[in-house]
């Protein structure tokens, strides 16, 4: 079974910038649809970012401009570059994949999605 393990969660200052990355261990190459969320306490979790199984991506309208979703080339590690972070970015950061072959769009709807990550803390100060 695929497992997800995100790192590269931080603290930073408004305006700067963090990586993260999300490793899919025993990823076959399957053209998963695979995205990042982020949750805070009491509410619920919300998409950031998407990539399709075909490289296709898309982004929350408040973080479009600011961060970048990724995959290397052998796609079995998840990337979302975060540049001029905000303090409302601050969140648990999470990575989540759907495990079908060849998915051609992704949804942003968190319940499509079956393999999660444990999550990794963004914390930006103002």
């Amino acid at each position: 079974e695929v497992q997800l393990v995100e790192s590269g969660g931080g603290s930073v200052q408004a305006g700067g910038s963090l990586t993260l990355s999300c490793a899919a261990f025993e990823y076959t190459g399957g053209g998963y649809c695979m995205g990042w969320f982020r949750q805070v306490p009491e509410k619920e979790r919300e998409g950031v970012a998407l990539i399709s199984g075909i490289g296709f991506s898309s982004y929350a309208a408040s973080v479009k401009g600011r961060f970048a979703i990724s995959k290397d080339k052998d796609k079995s590690t998840l990337n979302l570059q975060m540049n001029n972070l905000k303090p409302e970015d601050t969140a648990m950061y999470f990575c989540a994949a759907r495990s079908a072959y060849d998915c051609y769009s992704a949804s942003w709807e968190s319940t499509w999605y079956d393999l999660w990550g444990q999550g990794t803390q963004v914390t930006v100060s103002s």
